[in-house]
């Protein structure tokens, strides 16, 4: 038998390369006699930059930026396809890791580094960008990257606007003339991990903000400043970006680089799955076992452990899904995707414990897995 480990990260506790080590640790531990590939996968959240240079011989590059308080930071870059192509990650220059938790504030957190890498990978000559935009500790629709590559957003004076996003209220114009010229000839491709769309109650500032230290109050301010933004942007470009998908992401992020750099959001799995050439390793494998911290409702709107299980049932291939939470009784939305679904979690232990044992929990649950299999084969499924 030959087994595809394809996991997601598991959020808080293991990277995805971490997860799929302690799944074939598990299994070579198991009496179960099989081969397997470790697949860690990525839909544009943490860590999905790393795993596309692993998966395409990149190469990385330090590049000193603002993080998002406007303190200097050595973040990164990476460049594929022979240098032409330049895949960033956004929590590299913006993320919430560089923010002690009495510093999160998203009505001054800007997205200015992310912006700064960009910026810095144009001046090598690139054709194209990938941006993994998961993790961000911004709700400033982009504007912070925008700002970076030469747009200014201005009051009713002709004025620079400052402390963004908070001031974005007092938007009232947007001086695209001094935009980068090479950004414009480049292809920006933006990967998303959820499909949220900027504005409403699973908008950007509603769903996000609290995530980012965003107070009820300071979710309202962030409202009213993106839709602003949003208004003042389908005046001058004609784009709604409120009705389009996926803009809601990293903070609005990702509707902004798509009015302004014409940046096509993808899905971030499926573009993950099809760069990284998933396919050819489903081919070969007979079972494939996916996960990541928790299974549920949002797993089936288009995360990592969803778009390996679709693909794996288009090739009728058994899926296994491992978790630390997972539906106690799985409905007909699960169950056409997963034959099984295995929480690796003890809740007679607190999470903060649970978290620490992950690795420990996901090796004994795929050793059990396997035990399983060498009883009954894949009968048991």
């Amino acid at each position: 038998m030959h087994i595809l480990i394809a996991p997601n990260a598991f959020k808080n506790s293991l990277s995805a390369a971490e997860a799929a080590a302690a799944i074939a640790t598990g299994l070579q531990q198991s009496s179960l006699e099989c081969t397997y590939e470790c697949f860690p996968i990525a839909d544009g959240g943490n860590g999905t930059a790393e795993l596309i240079l692993q998966k395409c011989n990149g190469k990385t590059v330090i590049q000193k930026v603002d993080d998002p308080l406007g303190r200097i930071v050595a973040a990164s870059y990476g460049l594929i396809d022979e240098s032409r192509t330049a895949v960033i990650e956004m929590a590299s220059a913006s993320g919430l890791h560089l923010l002690k938790p009495d510093e999160l504030n998203p009505l001054r957190a800007l997205s200015t580094g992310t912006g700064q890498l960009i910026k810095a990978a144009l001046q090598t000559g690139i054709r194209k960008i990938i941006i993994a935009m998961g993790g961000s500790a911004t709700v400033d629709g982009g504007t912070g990257i925008l700002s970076a590559l030469g747009l200014r957003f201005l009051d009713r004076d002709g004025n620079a606007l400052n402390c963004l996003p908070e001031n974005l209220i007092q938007l009232e114009a947007i001086d695209t003339s001094q935009l980068q010229k090479e950004i414009i000839r480049t292809e920006v491709i933006v990967l998303c991990d959820v499909d949220n769309r900027l504005l409403g109650e699973k908008g950007a500032a509603a769903v996000f903000g609290p995530q980012k230290g965003a107070t009820p109050e300071a979710v309202k301010k962030l409202e009213s400043a993106l839709a602003k933004f949003n208004e003042i942007t389908k005046r001058e470009t004609g784009i709604d970006m409120s009705a389009l998908e996926f803009t809601g992401t990293a903070g609005g992020a990702a509707g902004g680089l798509h009015a302004y750099l014409n940046a096509r959001l993808e899905k971030g799995i499926d573009y993950f799955l099809d760069l990284t050439h998933f396919e050819e390793s489903l081919e070969k494998a007979d079972l494939v076992i996916t996960g990541e911290g928790s299974i549920d409702e949002q797993t089936l709107q288009g995360k990592g452990p969803f778009g390996v299980a679709k693909r794996a049932r288009q090739k009728h291939k058994p899926v296994i899904g491992v978790a630390g939470k997972v539906p106690s009784h799985p409905g007909p939305s699960f169950k056409k995707y997963f034959d099984l679904l295995f929480s690796i979690r003890n809740d007679k232990i607190e999470l903060s414990e649970a978290l620490l044992r992950t690795a420990e929990d996901l090796t004994l649950t795929a050793t059990q897995i396997g035990n399983q299999l060498n009883k009954t084969g894949l009968s048991f499924l």
